[in-house]
């Protein structure tokens, strides 16, 4: 009798909780609570919700997440961007606007490594800024780039965007996401990289100076063990040697060793507040998870993801016109959301309408994450895009016209993953035998 009346209570106490400014995990928990409210009576509901968040959280595959924050918190502080910037600039020093071909290619390193878009904007963008206003690049072209770039590693793993949809989907392989973030993280950045070359030639932004064979040499040896990350969480994966969450520990050991004993840039007395900031940040996505499995668990009882699947699906016959509704869906909400809030909203929504349509979970999974990448990038509340115009010392205003030509370019990239599963299956069927 009530399920009829349970996506009206859900999305409308949501939505005014969130217009009073209430903090969007308890915002998700209580739209929870008041929809469980309709079938179990209100002593029962706050039980359940409980329960549910408990039991959602007790789960082997999430302490990746902590482990994942604390290595990027680590490289933060460890000297790492600088490393990766100095690399980047002797591997791209000969295109047109070269430092800013730089910063996307330190934002694809180094944000892969940290796992966090914010974190790659703030530590490239804070060093590349100054370095390519002396160069005489327009302010608002290079917050631009690094905006639109530093979200390239969310797709490239190790990702924690990734292990958040596992959870939510039932299972899908976190080892097969992984692997299958690479060629579209990547033809994000090339796609940048070339629009950036493009404005920077018909501006006359000058390239940098050949390195020599020496520099070039101790550019990259100095670069070879933070990319040695990627290479040991990856390759153990992808050999079956350790698990995600497995490699996500031997990424803090790794981080550690590489900080403290290596490079020695960062003190052990800094260490306690290192894992003070990763425990908060933490702290924060375990609470939205919890709370969204809540919802996800009232969205079953009310029946709600079946109702949308069904309205989508009769609102065409044409599977290419259902994605494009769903792509333009998820673009408007990730300009007034964060991508782990929508992604934990909305992924137990549109998963049945894409397996009703024969989409792999695993290509699902990537084009959601890209699409909310997109999102993150955008007024009102893109955390990039605050980031970037702060250490770009530019504003928001001023840098919304040169983001037009990267947000095109990043939807056409959204509508390759979207449209050619290939892009986002080869390399988990060739090193994984995934065979979905």
């Amino acid at each position: 009798m009530f399920a009829a009346y349970s996506p009206f209570v859900l999305f409308g106490s949501f939505a005014i909780l969130m217009v009073l400014g209430v903090p969007i995990a308890f915002s998700i928990g209580v739209a929870a609570t008041v929809t469980f409210m309709l079938f179990v009576g209100i002593d029962q509901s706050y039980f359940i919700v409980a329960q549910q968040m408990a039991s959602g959280l007790d789960s082997f595959t999430l302490l990746a997440i902590p482990f994942f924050i604390l290595a990027g918190n680590i490289m933060n502080r460890g000297g790492i961007a600088r490393r990766l910037i100095d690399f980047a600039k002797v591997i791209g020093f000969a295109l047109p606007g070269s430092l800013a071909h730089v910063n996307v290619l330190a934002n694809m390193m180094f944000g892969s490594l940290s796992g966090s878009a914010v974190a790659a904007a703030a530590a490239v963008g804070g060093v590349m800024a100054p370095l390519q206003k002396k160069e005489g690049y327009d302010p608002s072209y290079s917050a631009a780039v690094n905006i639109a770039s530093c979200t390239t590693g969310l797709l490239i793993p190790p990702s924690s965007t990734f292990i958040v949809f596992s959870l939510i989907t039932g299972g899908t392989s976190v080892a097969a996401l992984f692997v299958a973030g690479y060629i579209p993280g990547i033809l994000m950045g090339l796609g940048i990289m070339i629009v950036a070359g493009v404005i920077a030639k018909r501006r006359g932004y000058p390239t940098q100076p050949r390195p020599s064979v020496i520099e070039f040499i101790k550019k990259g040896l100095d670069a070879i063990l933070p990319l040695g990350l990627v290479i040991v969480v990856m390759g153990g994966i992808i050999g079956g040697i350790f698990t995600a969450t497995e490699a996500s520990a031997i990424a803090v050991v790794y981080t550690l060793l590489l900080a403290f004993v290596w490079y020695r840039e960062t003190s052990i007395k800094q260490l306690p507040s290192i894992i003070l900031e990763s425990a908060v940040t933490t702290a924060v996505v375990l609470m939205m998870i919890g709370c969204s499995i809540a919802m996800s668990r009232a969205m079953a009882f009310g029946n709600i993801p079946n109702m949308i699947s069904d309205f989508m699906l009769g609102l065409s016959d044409n599977p290419i016109m259902i994605l494009i509704i769903l792509n333009v869906v998820l673009l408007i909400v990730g300009t007034f959301m964060d991508m782990t809030p929508a992604l934990l909203i909305f992924t137990p929504i549109f998963f049945p309408v894409v397996q009703k349509l024969g989409m792999d979970p695993v290509q699902f999974g990537v084009m959601m994450t890209l699409n909310l990448c997109v999102g993150i990038c955008t007024p009102p509340v893109g955390s990039a895009l605050f980031i970037g115009c702060s250490v770009g010392g530019t504003t928001i205003p001023k840098v919304i016209k040169p983001l037009i030509p990267y947000f095109i370019t990043l939807i056409v990239v959204l509508m390759m993953v979207t449209f050619i599963p290939f892009i986002s299956l080869a390399l988990p069927r060739l090193f994984l035998g995934y065979a979905g």
